[in-house]
């Protein structure tokens, strides 16, 4: 029996036993759609995450946090120690300190503008702000040092608020509300998209952090800082300088932790590694046991699908199908099965990925790696899943399988 007539046989075999088959594919369908959403979804969040912390902190950045202000856009309690006079001691005290922006605000705010109300992060910043974090206004202008001075209620805002409370409508020169204060809107971020949290940066108010500060949250400290370096390859030796001016500027004992937190690009590229390590290791790991138990099932049905079809088997053995026939034949109803679900996984796993980048803010999708990994995945699942059932089906003897 040639090789055609084999897989023409198989075919219709696989055509007659359609819930059998179903159910074969169906185990093929969920782990290589599991494993194409997590390739293609984690390869955009990894450019998404490369992209964003380059902007936030890059190699020549030090962070600073209140013991209870914010990291990365993640809430945390309010802070009561860092001051705006401790960053500005420590920017005159450290050459190695070229420029540096504090940071203020208020996680969720009401911002109003007529009728129209939304909630939106509200962030108090210096001049420094464009030049420190990279992001300019795409539109309009950005505060200046006399604004900061004077407290100046004026505002620069993301595009998602742009959208949400002025649609179709100039925002320039408007009045938008946080609370009950009033602000003129005088620019428009650029764009940003998704910050590490999740979070839509560009659902943000940015305002002089002194306005914010005096006349929004009625506060005298800072949440946190971004200090940028003139040398990178000093970073740690800036970081205990920092640490040492902060205890003494905060007079705590030896004893005593620290009141802060102090970020360096080294801690930023470990957690990185974290990241990258959880969407490339642990969650493929997830949907590549989702595969397996897909394989063993599609094994399971195939070794009862050979109990079942021993007189077909010897039935053909009786008519001249050899030893190698009858195992190519199960081969193919399996190889076959589960291929035919790894690509309609693939497809699954693309839109599912597709939806969830676009949810997310993450950009584009790529489709290649996790294509040819599912359909690799698929076949390698197939032949070993049917090797069992057809080694078995092989060795039935003719007269035994007919009677």
């Amino acid at each position: 029996m040639n090789a055609i007539r084999v897989i023409n046989h198989s075919v219709r075999t696989m055509a007659r036993f359609k819930v059998r088959t179903g159910f074969m594919m169906l185990g093929s369908v969920v782990g290589v759609a599991a494993l194409t959403l997590v390739i293609s979804a984690g390869q955009a969040a990894e450019r998404k995450t490369m992209e964003t912390v380059s902007r936030m902190f890059g190699d020549s950045a030090i962070l600073i946090f209140d013991v209870g202000g914010h990291f990365m856009g993640g809430p945390r309690g309010q802070g009561t120690r860092l001051k705006l006079d401790d960053i500005d001691a420590i920017a005159k005290e450290i050459p190695n300190v070229e420029s540096w922006d504090p940071q203020q605000g208020l996680p969720v705010g009401s911002v109003r503008h007529g009728d129209v109300a939304e909630q939106a992060r509200v962030t108090g910043e210096s001049e420094r702000s464009e030049h420190v974090w990279g992001r300019r206004a795409s539109r309009g202008e950005y505060f200046d040092a006399a604004a900061v001075k004077t407290a100046d209620r004026m505002a620069v805002i993301g595009e998602t608020v742009v959208r949400k409370l002025f649609q179709d409508q100039d925002p320039l020169g408007q009045e938008i509300r946080i609370g009950s204060v009033p602000f003129r809107v005088i620019g428009v971020l650029e764009p940003w998209g998704t910050d590490p949290h999740g979070m839509d940066r560009d659902n943000e108010v940015i305002v002089p952090i002194s306005t914010l500060m005096r006349r929004v949250s009625n506060v005298d400290t800072i949440a946190s800082a971004k200090l940028l370096l003139r040398e990178s390859g000093k970073a740690e030796q800036t970081r205990e300088e920092i640490r040492r001016i902060l205890r003494e500027r905060h007079a705590l004992t030896p004893n005593e932790p620290d009141d802060f937190t102090i970020i360096t690009p080294a801690e930023v590229r470990s957690m990185v590694g974290q990241i990258r390590k959880v969407l490339f290791l642990y969650l493929p790991m997830v949907a590549g046991v989702a595969l397996i138990v897909g394989g063993l099932v599609s094994a399971i049905l195939m070794l009862v699908s050979v109990n079942g079809r021993t007189a077909e088997i010897g039935l053909r053995r009786a008519v001249g199908a050899g030893v190698g026939d009858i195992r190519l034949q199960f081969l193919i109803e399996s190889a076959a099965t589960t291929i035919a679900g790894g690509a309609l996984g693939v497809a699954l796993g693309y839109a599912g990925a597709r939806a969830v980048a676009i949810h997310m803010h993450l950009g584009e999708v790529e489709l290649l790696t996790a294509v040819l990994l599912g359909i690799a995945a698929s076949i390698v699942v197939g032949l070993l899943a049917g090797t069992i059932p057809a080694m078995r089906a092989a060795r039935l003897h003719p007269v035994d399988a007919l009677r």
